[in-house]
């Protein structure tokens, strides 16, 4: 099973505002294994960027003027993901974003599989925080590189997590009986159709050779 790591950064938050996409970042997995294959651009939102957001991902105006339009690698961006599932931190926002990239474009919503590992953290750790620094710190991830938000840096940060926050080595997680409810959060707060998917026995295992050799030094 091929998964897609996927994070943004924007000009702003609400895209009825008019805020855009600066930054796409993609990290592939295969098996829960990190591949080497990456998607990553930077892009003309042709608006300025608020000072809040700013403030987050710290690119500038005339940076950001003299990069791709969403247009230009929109064919890339499609191919890469296309027939995989995408794991997102906080899914509807991201989502929501890309699919207005695409609406501009006249081009349909987004039909990948979606994982949203805001939601899985939020089930597994109820009342505690699920920030993406909160899971790193709790999964002790170094995280020393985000001193800025950027998308590829988090993408990096939130494979990790994902594959902590399905390790079949918690002992109180049970993934069939928590798809429902997962489920129904989703559905209830959506405008388009998400369906947390749990990994195969045979996907497990392969993640449990590669926890205990490849990435051993990372998580424990």
């Amino acid at each position: 099973m091929k998964e897609i790591i996927l994070d943004t950064e924007t000009t702003g938050i609400s895209i009825k505002e008019g805020h855009r996409i600066v930054e796409l970042g993609c990290v592939e997995l295969e098996n829960l294994i990190p591949t080497k294959k990456k998607f990553h651009c930077f892009l003309n939102p042709e608006r300025k960027v608020s000072e809040k957001a700013f403030e987050v991902h710290g690119y500038t105006d005339e940076f950001l003027s003299k990069q791709k339009k969403f247009e230009e690698i929109a064919e890339e961006f499609l191919n890469f993901i296309d027939g995989k599932r995408l794991v997102i931190h906080n899914a509807e926002f991201d989502l929501s974003h890309l699919n207005n990239e695409l609406k501009i474009l006249g081009k349909k919503k987004l039909e990948n599989e979606v994982v949203d590992t805001l939601i899985l953290a939020r089930n597994k750790f109820p009342g505690s925080s699920i920030s993406l620094d909160a899971l790193c710190k709790r999964y002790r991830i170094d995280n020393s590189r985000r001193v800025q938000h950027t998308a590829l840096i988090d993408c990096d940060l939130l494979s990790k997590v994902y594959i902590n926050l399905i390790d079949q080595k918690e002992p109180t997680l049970n993934f069939q009986n928590q798809e429902t409810k997962i489920n129904n959060q989703l559905n209830m707060n959506s405008n388009y159709y998400k369906k947390i998917i749990y990994p195969s026995d045979k996907e497990l295992k392969d993640h449990e050779v590669y926890l205990k050799t490849t990435l051993k030094k990372n998580f424990f």
